[in-house]
């Protein structure tokens, strides 16, 4: 408990600190928060420690490290020819870069129509403040118990921001490449909003990337609200070192008929927490989330989500998996809930995991509240090792041990990976994926640093 009491106080005062760093150049839209989410941070007693859910997250070994704290943009150059490589063959994308949280003043004008805005969260809520206040804070909301959304409100000073107007189609895809790189042990903070109006659509690649051997924390935060009949295609890939920890939190605000579409892959890092917020507000909406992790050595991975079926006639399909080597740790927790006027609601939800050591853990927890009586709902969970009929049926064809082993594992990554709608990214992470469960690769895959971690 002392452990905990001394890591809130240190935020606290971290936040007494850099105050005005923290304020300046953003205006009472951002500052006017800040004040009244560090406060809640308070009240909801700070990091969350034996909460309800983070009951199998234990936090205060990632909190507990002597960060160094940043509130001040330091202008980088970063080449990516020479230490990064996200490239995907075939798929063209408009490439945006953020840095330790900050948008990178580097980055160059991207091929949007016209109307369609793509700049810094910092710029978007000088530029466009009435645009701004309107989407800003309203759907974090959702985790009103997080102690860690919170801290990302009072803290963060940077981050994406795109406006897609109504009717407007982005055809080519916004890649965000979030860079981790310092030289200390650095936390970092970033935010993200993400505004498509009515009808309008756009695809978003998140790839997430370290570019030091250095520990890092990076509190992530993205809202996204879907104006009537919109549609966001949302993928991310997470692969950083072991020293990596992230907390990573996704909120979105549906309306008619509108669709999203996530899809997060989990190839290496330290502690990661995935959080997906989903709201289906109006009728027609449509929620499918979809996730897969290969996890090894101690690497431990939390995706929680909670989709809130507020409206009749909408749809939520969600499917994650995860191949577990070593002694790493696999946590799920995904509730659905359906509200009393969500009549003829249709909802699904599984967790399937494979084991490939008697050290490996998985703790899952798939859940349905249900308060109307006309719905089509189901949830469950399996943990199981390796089927020793089908590794047989394999071996009796030639196949060696080795070999169907493998197959096997990439086909039940597969099944999760198939969903990918652009199919140079589909055959990208394919590619990752058996490459990684080859064991070709057990640090980031396409870097140049030969990390220890």
């Amino acid at each position: 408990m002392l452990e905990v009491e001394k890591i809130n106080n240190d935020f606290a005062a971290l936040f007494e600190q850099g105050r005005a760093l923290l304020c300046e150049g953003h205006g009472e839209t951002v500052n006017g928060k800040r004040e009244e989410a560090f406060s809640h941070f308070k009240a909801l007693g700070g990091v969350p420690y034996k909460t309800e859910d983070y009951l199998y997250t234990n936090l205060l070994p990632v909190f507990s490290r002597d960060y160094k704290a940043v509130f001040k943009y330091i202008p980088q150059e970063v080449d990516l020819k020479e230490v990064f490589r996200c490239a995907v063959p075939n798929l063209e994308t408009n490439l945006l870069l953020t840095v330790n949280g900050w948008y990178f003043d580097g980055n160059a004008k991207a091929e949007v129509p016209d109307g369609v805005v793509v700049c810094s969260f910092k710029e978007a809520a000088q530029q466009y403040p009435d645009l701004f206040a309107k989407h800003y804070a309203q759907y974090s909301s959702m985790a009103a118990k997080d102690g860690l959304v919170a801290l990302n409100t009072a803290f963060a000073q940077d981050g994406v921001f795109v406006y897609v107007p109504d009717g407007v189609v982005v055809e080519k895809p916004l890649q965000i490449v979030n860079l981790l790189r310092a030289k200390a042990d650095l936390l970092a903070f970033q935010r993200n909003l993400v505004v498509l109006g009515n009808g309008a659509q756009a695809t978003l690649l998140v790839c997430d990337h370290t570019l030091s051997q250095d520990n890092f924390l990076m509190n992530n935060a993205t809202e996204v609200y879907l104006g009537e009949n919109a549609r966001l295609d949302y993928y991310q890939v997470q692969n950083q070192h072991l020293g990596a920890s992230q907390i990573n939190s996704v909120f979105v605000s549906e309306h008619r008929d509108s669709v999203f579409d996530a899809n997060v892959v989990t190839l290496y890092g330290g502690m990661i927490r995935n959080n997906l917020y989903v709201a289906l507000n109006e009728e027609g909406g449509t929620s499918n989330l979809y996730g897969l992790y290969l996890l090894d050595k101690n690497q431990q991975v939390d995706n929680y989500s909670y989709i809130d079926h507020i409206a009749p006639h909408c749809t939520s399909n969600e499917h994650f998996k995860g191949v577990l080597d070593d002694a790493s740790l696999a946590n799920f927790s995904g509730c659905i809930r359906v509200e009393p006027d969500a009549q003829k609601t249709e909802a699904y939800q599984a967790n399937n995991n494979l084991l490939l050591t008697d050290t490996a853990r998985v703790n899952t927890k798939p859940q349905l509240i249900i308060d109307a009586d006309d719905v089509k709902c189901s949830h469950g969970a399996t943990v199981g090792q390796i089927d020793e009929e089908a590794m047989f049926y394999l071996r009796s064809r030639g196949i060696s041990a080795a070999e169907a082993r493998m197959m096997m594992m990439f086909g039940f990554a597969h099944d999760i990976i198939r969903r990918v709608k652009l199919e140079p990214l589909r055959e990208k992470i394919d590619d990752m994926i058996e490459r990684r469960l080859r064991g070709e690769f057990s640090k980031c895959h396409n870097c140049i640093l030969q990390c220890k971690k």
